[in-house]
């Protein structure tokens, strides 16, 4: 049976095509009211020169802070993906699964962020935090954004895998996708115990509702 992290891959491939329609054409409520705007205005509160977006999907968000004046590179496990943010334009763009990220390191060099965005789904993220700590220059910041604990739990706020069948996404997209859930807790001690120091917590919540959407973390790492 493939391992978990070997599904998240294959499941992104699968739906590569529903996954960039989605986003075209604005299909993910969420990420149109608020976590979008969320996830670009603390990467550019940041005022950084450099910027490594793993698990980039198609691109968009290297291509937004390109737009506005921010270098951007980009690294994805599904080729089909950066195929696609690579055809779309700004940005410097790879295929690299997470395990891979060692071997980019020296061609990459050094950033002033390092921007998760809803892209951190397996339950052993310690190799993850690792290798993405080397990275960051001096003084430079990891952003995590990822689902609310609060609106992800689904009456469960225990840690563990559930299945994202994407039927609130609109489009045809063929393959669900495992993903782990952590608590708020559960994230804190995750960070804490790779040498990252949480500097600031933002909540991205529904206009409508003020129920939130999102988890966003801004990280200080301590040490290697």
């Amino acid at each position: 049976m493939p391992d978990k992290a070997a599904l998240i891959t294959d499941s992104w491939r699968a739906n590569a095509l529903a996954w960039i329609d989605a986003l075209r054409r604005g299909l993910i409520e969420s990420r149109r009211v608020a976590t979008d705007e969320a996830i670009v205005h603390a990467a550019l509160a940041l005022n950084p020169v450099r910027v490594l977006d793993a698990g980039c999907g198609e691109g968009w968000l290297c291509r937004t802070l390109e737009e506005r004046g921010v270098s951007a590179v980009g690294i994805d496990a599904a080729p089909e993906l950066i195929e696609e943010a690579r055809h779309a334009g700004k940005g410097e763009f790879h295929v690299a699964a997470y395990d891979k990220l060692a071997e980019l390191r020296r061609s990459l060099g050094l950033f002033s962020a390092v921007i998760c965005n809803f892209s951190l789904f397996e339950e052993d993220l310690r190799p993850v935090l690792c290798q993405l700590r080397t990275f960051l220059e001096p003084g430079g910041r990891l952003l995590i954004h990822t689902l609310h604990p609060w609106s992800g739990a689904g009456g469960d706020y225990r840690d563990g895998w559930r299945v994202e069948s994407f039927a609130d996404f609109g489009g045809r997209f063929s393959q669900a996708m495992p993903w782990y859930f952590r608590g708020l807790t559960s994230w804190a001690a995750l960070l804490t115990d790779n040498g990252f120091f949480i500097e600031l917590l933002a909540e991205p919540s529904d206009p409508k509702s003020g129920m939130p959407l999102s988890l966003l973390l801004q990280c200080r790492a301590l040490s290697c």
